[in-house]
């Protein structure tokens, strides 16, 4: 029987879904800052991904990460709204469609 190697962070569920399919897989729990540097890594996985499909499957999976690198870094996703929120206030959001295209210095 071939082996296929990985080294990469998987759902929570995806052990119980290949050995469900007659598979065996061997897996481990990571330490947090193991975990903390494979998030990290898995989300520029799927901002590739969703960059490549555009689809909203891609940047559903791109949320699941980012709310899970927002709780692996002991913060809150109220936290994270509310930097979000205070953000658009001082400076907008991204609604306007704008453009800058260049700036000129008045001297």
């Amino acid at each position: 029987m071939p082996i296929k190697a990985y080294h990469k962070l998987v759902r929570d569920r995806i052990p119980e879904i290949i050995e469900a399919d007659g598979k065996t897989c061997v897996c481990e729990t990571l330490s947090d800052e193991d975990y903390i540097a494979l998030l990290d890594q898995k989300l520029s996985e799927e901002l590739a991904e969703y960059q490549e499909s555009k689809s909203l499957e891609e940047l559903a999976d791109l949320l699941e990460v980012m709310q899970a690198v927002v709780k692996a870094r002991g913060w809150t996703l109220e936290e994270l709204e509310q930097v979000r929120a205070d953000k658009a206030a001082k400076r907008g959001g991204f609604e306007k469609k704008i453009l800058l295209k260049e700036v000129q210095e008045d001297c």
